[in-house]
């Protein structure tokens, strides 16, 4: 009996010393982040300025995203087109392509770990996962300007020139 006791105490154990090291592992993956980007943001724009100059809605008139960023450097990111349509049928996996594709191209998602470069005024997206598969294992920059509670950033252009800029508003 005392044999099968310390048996299952040294399984117990071998399980929480595992956990601990993949603990300790995941902590070592991100990095301390600028401690005014730590906290609750809510998108306030989600636009792109054209080539020309012009600026339009990128995202429809009132899009709607969340940015998470912790102490350790881990983010959450999400963007959605209020006016996206529901599917007609209600079921997600029975959509027409014109709902897939409305559902697709009106949101943004991804999440990872984030590092800053206050001096070179660049953010660093090390993307883990994303609603955008071929961005998965990428790392983005953006340059970014952080004004009181207002925080903004410009990606990278697109292939045809466009510059989508994000605009969020601290809520913590």
């Amino acid at each position: 009996m005392n044999g099968q006791i310390i048996l299952k105490r040294g399984i117990v154990g071998t399980v929480f010393s595992a956990c601990a090291l993949l603990a300790t592992v995941a902590r070592a993956d991100a990095t301390a982040v600028e401690p005014s980007l730590v906290g609750t943001w809510t998108l306030v724009a989600a636009d792109v300025q054209h080539p020309d100059g012009s600026r339009a809605r990128d995202y429809g008139a009132a899009p709607k995203g969340l940015l998470l960023i912790d102490a350790q450097g881990h983010y959450s990111l999400q963007i959605f087109k209020a006016e996206r349509p529901q599917f007609a049928s209600g079921d997600k996996g029975a959509g027409t392509p014109a709902e897939y594709k409305a559902a697709a191209m009106g949101s943004s998602t991804h999440f990872g770990t984030i590092s800053v470069n206050p001096a070179g005024g660049t953010l660093t997206f090390h993307i883990q996962n994303a609603s955008f598969p071929n961005w998965e294992g990428e790392q983005q920059n953006r340059s970014y300007e952080l004004k009181g509670a207002e925080l903004s950033y410009r990606v990278t252009p697109r292939p045809n020139g466009d510059v989508p800029i994000s605009v969020w508003q601290r809520l913590n």
